[in-house]
């Protein structure tokens, strides 16, 4: 089942985007488990896969839109949050979680 949320991107705090993995923040009222989820956003009526990211205690979704370039600050964009792939996890440093977002990038582009 796929929770689908509509929202205008948001600044964060561009940790995605020092670590070479920009993402597209939204704002949104929902239920969600915390996790690591391979998706899908939907920008100007064209669907590209994602890797979204919930953490508990924020409002925020998080994606990494795969094949995509371009400012998305200010637009409105819906993202569906599909298979999720991982639990958060807590990284001792930069280098093993950028391993981990490849690895993760790496499942979402196989999902249908």
């Amino acid at each position: 089942m796929k929770n689908i949320f509509e929202g205008k991107v948001v600044h964060g705090q561009e940790e995605g985007r020092k670590l070479g993995f920009p993402t597209a923040n939204i704002e949104f009222a929902g239920e969600i488990e915390e996790g690591v989820y391979a998706g899908w956003a939907i920008v100007d009526g064209k669907k590209y896969k994602a890797g979204i990211v919930y953490r508990k205690g924020t409002n925020i979704l998080e994606a990494h839109i795969l094949d995509f370039s371009g400012d998305l600050y200010g637009k409105k964009i819906e993202l569906e949050v599909g298979k999720k792939i991982r639990e958060i996890i807590r990284f001792k440093n930069n280098e093993e979680l950028i391993v981990q977002i490849k690895k993760d990038i790496e499942i979402c582009s196989l999902e249908s």
